[in-house]
């Protein structure tokens, strides 16, 4: 299924056939919210879980050839390989598509800066704040973060000769990172929509005194 494209950026000044202002507020308004949902989503989050998903079932695959070894398993000659093709084909998109979504995130904030140089209407900018979310996604990443952390220091404690194998060591060291890495991602997501908040929401919505 094929994904639908973000709103366009406003038009040029010299291209610009609003009627009136509330035309132009309801254009914006209407792109700065399907902007914050792209941005924000719970579905955001749920999609980078998935994709940490799917790349921790590919190092897994990956990891499995060494154990097989490791275990002197005659079929590791023969399947190794083939588990090696599989988890390359399931790491290398997630990890592709992770930085594609960084970057598409990147383009969603200059759209919305783009949207809200037009005009200011404190109601639907002050959405934008989207507080609930922002914390949401800061939450759940600490708790990805530290959910990888934990897997990483166990593994590692684990490392002992008799209690488990190298390949095993490197799975879970891997499986932490992952982790680790994913919730970092959404930690910096949320601190960085805090600080574009405060930057750019705050002045735009101080009414004037006096």
């Amino acid at each position: 299924m094929p994904r639908s494209p973000l709103p366009p950026p406003p038009p040029p000044p010299h291209l610009r056939t609003w009627p009136d202002r509330a035309a132009l507020l309801a254009d914006r308004g209407r792109a700065l919210e399907e902007l914050r949902r792209r941005s924000l989503g719970v579905h955001r989050v749920l999609l980078l879980w998935l994709l940490a998903l799917a790349a921790i079932i590919g190092w897994s695959l990956l990891i499995l050839p060494l154990q097989q070894l490791e275990q002197k398993d005659p079929l590791g000659f023969v399947l190794g390989p083939i588990f090696a093709v599989l988890g390359l084909a399931s790491l290398t998109p997630s990890v592709i598509a992770v930085v594609i979504a960084v970057r598409r995130d990147h383009r969603i904030r200059q759209l919305i800066d783009a949207w809200l140089a037009l005009d200011s209407h404190p109601p639907t900018d002050a959405r934008l704040r989207s507080a609930g979310l922002s914390l949401f996604w800061m939450l759940s990443s600490l708790m990805v973060c530290g959910i990888g952390l934990w897997a990483s220091f166990a593994s590692a404690a684990r490392a002992e000769p008799g209690r488990s194998t190298y390949a095993d060591v490197v799975l879970g060291m891997g499986i932490g990172m992952i982790l680790w890495l994913t919730g970092l991602i959404g930690v910096v997501k949320a601190v960085r929509h805090y600080r574009w908040a405060l930057r750019t929401l705050r002045p735009a919505l101080r009414v004037p005194q006096g």
